[in-house]
């Protein structure tokens, strides 16, 4: 039998209508269809007017178009030079609506009568989908030159990560406190290995006044899991001193000795009473004892010279400035931080005779000194000093006329078991934007990171050999360089 009968539905109304197996396959665009496509799955055929498509033909001629474009569009990318394809896109998109004929009433009453997701693809085949610039994408893309590496390879391992300038990105659990110290710490607000020291003590026993012990939990154990987060904060602006990680240290044994069964509230209380303890008998008391026995070092008509600024030194000074000791001090400074400045300025305060220099005339101001004073950032194990850069050329400069050098330092925060023989493996890399001078005039490192060949290095801190120290007075007396480790390995027993 040449023909078949069915019943179709158009705009809610039921037509019959007879189709001819020979006219199953309909003219699309200039592209026929198959019975075969149209029959799968042995669903029966989806009758339409002469000329018009049904709604899944629609959807069907509309995904092949649009993957056939695509097609197309990557192919010109990737093989024709950079073009502008808006026209192009406009005027096909143009002719193929033309070509489908959807002003028709029949073929748009039968398009609203689908899915909606049949109305949006009818939609996008009669406008061109917006394409992007190719022209300045690819213009970006050449124009940006190849950044040029500004780490000194030496020194590549102690770089890292720069140091965080604003508390964005912070964790949630970092309190208040931490967060202001951090950027505090990181732009020298406060400096020095004490003053650091005793700041965080001081945050860390806000952050356990307001800590809570969540439920379920023990507070010696989470207390030191929530005190890790603060930590992380503080180490992302600045790395940590040997002082601050010998407290820190001391702080977490504290609370791991808390008994899980003593209340929160005591366990609290008793916690921030250490830390007031701590701070009161390790550095306050300390700092007096050693500023005391410095002092005594010091006779009249001497000539006393020390690097940058360190505040037992001018605690050791002014002890023996009230003692009605007549001296000199030679202040030794350097950029780019020029700490000795403060201390200058301090001095001078307090009516003592100072002189201020740079390093460069340390070889000039040591043939005048009698004794050399410095400070200690912390004590190696091996008896090295490490502190402010440069201290190492001071000391070296004073063996060579035979001064002796005295280091006063606090023995339980900043002795340390570490061995340490140059100031590579171990050392502090500050932003090299530090020693640029911003002043009216134009600075030659102005322009440093568009110089090729050209780093800047600013290390912190220098290694002095124990060779060049004569004596080390701490809290339990003056010692040599060797004894360093045997006094550490007792404070840490005690």
């Amino acid at each position: 039998m040449g023909e078949y009968a069915e019943k179709i539905s158009v705009n809610g109304t039921e037509q019959q209508e007879d189709v001819s197996t020979s006219e199953q396959t309909h003219a699309t665009n200039g592209q026929s269809k198959t019975p075969a496509a149209s029959q799968q799955k042995g669903k029966p055929v989806e009758p339409v007017e002469d000329g018009k498509l049904s709604g899944k033909e629609m959807k069907e001629k509309a995904k092949a178009e649009k993957v056939a474009r695509r097609a197309k569009e990557k192919q010109s990318q990737q093989t024709q030079p950079i073009t502008d394809f808006s026209v192009n896109k406009k005027t096909e998109s143009s002719h193929e609506a033309g070509k489908k004929g959807f002003s028709a009433p029949g073929a748009a009453s039968a398009s609203k009568s689908q899915h909606k997701r049949t109305g949006s693809a009818g939609a996008n085949t009669q406008k061109s989908t917006p394409i992007r610039n190719a022209e300045s994408h690819a213009t970006n893309l050449t124009a940006q030159p190849k950044k040029m590496e500004k780490k000194v390879a030496l020194f590549d391992h102690l770089y890292g990560h720069p140091r965080r300038t604003t508390i964005a990105g912070a964790g949630k659990d970092v309190h208040p406190a931490v967060l202001a110290l951090g950027l505090q710490m990181r732009n020298y607000v406060i400096c020095g290995s004490t003053a650091r020291c005793v700041a965080t003590l001081l945050v860390f026993k806000r952050v356990i006044e307001s800590y809570v012990t969540p439920s379920q939990n023990s507070l010696p154990r989470h207390l030191t899991t929530h005190l890790s987060s603060q930590i992380d904060y503080l180490v992302s602006c600045r790395p940590l001193s040997i002082s601050m990680g010998n407290a820190i240290r001391w702080l977490k044994v504290r609370i791991s000795e808390v008994d899980v069964s003593t209340a929160e509230n005591k366990a609290k209380s008793d916690l921030c009473s250490a830390i007031d303890t701590f701070i009161q008998e390790k550095i306050t008391v300390a700092d007096q004892v050693i500023a005391r026995n410095a002092s005594d070092k010091i006779e009249d008509g001497d000539v006393i010279l020390t690097f940058a600024k360190s505040s037992i030194v001018q605690q050791t000074l002014l002890e023996a400035h009230q003692k009605n000791k007549k001296f000199k001090v030679v202040v030794v400074d350097s950029r780019p931080l020029f700490e000795g400045k403060n201390l200058a300025r301090a001095l001078v305060g307090l009516g003592l005779e100072v002189q201020y220099s740079l390093t460069h005339s340390i070889s000039h101001v040591i043939k005048d000194a009698t004794k050399v004073f410095l400070g200690a950032h912390a004590m190696m194990g091996n008896g090295a000093l490490y502190s402010r850069v440069g201290t190492a050329l001071v000391a070296m400069n004073a063996k060579e006329v035979d001064v002796p050098v005295i280091v006063c330092c606090e023995s339980f925060i900043k002795f340390t078991d570490r061995i340490a023989l140059d100031s590579f493996v171990h050392n502090e890399v500050a932003p090299p934007e530090e020693l640029v001078i911003h002043s009216t005039t134009s600075s030659p490192l102005s322009k440093w990171e568009d110089v090729p060949n050209l780093q800047l290095l600013n290390l912190m801190y220098d290694l002095t050999p124990a060779e060049y120290i004569s004596m080390i007075i701490t809290e339990n007396g003056s010692i040599p360089p060797s004894t360093v480790p045997i006094v550490h390995r007792l404070n840490t027993k005690t």
